[in-house]
């Protein structure tokens, strides 16, 4: 094809399809509004990731460093899509710079926002230091900083992890599971037993959905091998005593309150719609489905596509997802946008 594919996103998604794009010989212009690569993973500073066991940081920037080393990518960083027009093989584009870019298609791999638990402040977040989420977590445990009670540095001897905050709940307009928070809240469950073998480790769960292989590599083995504690129940609040957060609620297998103090509450958080989605789908006239991410079309007969021909999509833009399914999903919507570009030329040979 004659012109370069716009890849809009440069998380695991958006790397993977530049690269499957450029292995086939074909030129690419990545935007990303960042000022670095690599999305979520690298700019959240997430830990080991789930199911590899590898660092983030060498996992995803191993990608970005392979996106960043080939010449046939053009990158800009701290850019955005102001405007985008034309027809499948002549679309063009212009950048928050001003910039111009002409492409043959485009590949919207704009990821998520993570939910703000300021959302569900009955459960105590942004009221009481201890009480965070799974990304500052995550940033503990990536930083080599350990795990700490933010607010005086104390090892916690105590750590509930809350599941599906920001999921899952009608109350605050979540109606969708986010796929993964239970294995890596049972992956980060593992990860503190093992840093604090003192520390007990609670899960307060509705159901448990560790799908797949997941459910004896996360679930079983958080359980019989580190010892973390599941407790099935609706949780009220998260208050403290002055000392320590207690956490509310009702054990629901056995029907009955439960007041239970620790040292660090962890927010489970759910993975919600892009912020800028209404104005990525303005600018790229394609449609949202009803929770405000970018709908698919069919994928059984388009793989990858959008509501407008030539706009392709993959990862967690589409409502949430794994990190592994998102850089197959970049490679499979590299693959589309390649046979569409190429079809007239096939055409022409028969």
């Amino acid at each position: 094809m004659s012109r370069p594919v716009l890849v809009l996103g440069g998380g695991p998604a958006g790397l993977s399809a530049a690269h499957a794009l450029t292995a086939a010989g074909e030129r690419v212009v990545l935007v990303d509004k960042a000022d670095r690569l690599g999305g979520a993973p690298i700019l959240s500073g997430y830990a080991k990731l789930v199911p590899s066991g590898e660092w983030a940081r060498d996992a995803i920037g191993g990608m970005v460093r392979r996106v960043e080393d080939d010449t046939l990518i053009e990158i800009h960083r701290n850019a955005r899509v102001s405007e985008f027009a034309g027809a499948p093989g002549a679309f063009l584009a212009r950048l928050s710079d001003g910039t111009a870019i002409e492409a043959a298609n485009a590949i919207l791999c704009t990821g998520f926002t993570h939910f703000d638990s300021v959302n569900k402040p009955e459960w105590g977040f942004g009221t009481y230091p201890d009480v965070v989420t799974t990304t500052q977590v995550e940033q503990m445990l990536s930083s080599g900083s350990g795990i700490r009670c933010l607010s005086d540095g104390r090892a916690p001897e105590r750590v509930a992890i809350l599941l599906c905050v920001g999921s899952r709940d009608r109350q605050i307009g979540r109606e969708w599971c986010s796929k993964i928070c239970c294995t890596v809240s049972c992956n980060i469950a593992m990860e503190i037993r093992e840093q604090l073998p003192q520390c007990n480790v609670y899960i307060y769960y509705m159901d448990i959905r560790t799908y797949g292989l997941y459910e004896d590599t996360y679930y079983w083995e958080s359980q019989e091998k580190w010892k973390v504690k599941y407790i099935k129940a609706r949780i009220a609040e998260v208050t403290s005593d002055g000392k320590r957060l207690i956490v509310k609620g009702e054990d629901t297998l056995v029907k009955r309150p439960i007041t239970i103090p620790f040292d660090m509450v962890v927010h489970a958080i759910g993975m919600d719609p892009n912020v800028d989605n209404l104005g990525i789908a303005a600018t790229f006239g394609v449609a949202l489905e009803k929770h405000g991410h970018i709908k698919k079309a069919p994928s059984y007969t388009a793989m990858g596509g959008t509501t407008r021909p030539g706009v392709f999509t993959a990862g967690a833009a589409t409502g949430p997802e794994t990190i592994d399914d998102s850089i197959a999903q970049g490679q499979a919507a590299a693959a589309a946008a390649l046979a569409l570009a190429r079809a007239p030329a096939r055409r022409a040979a028969e």
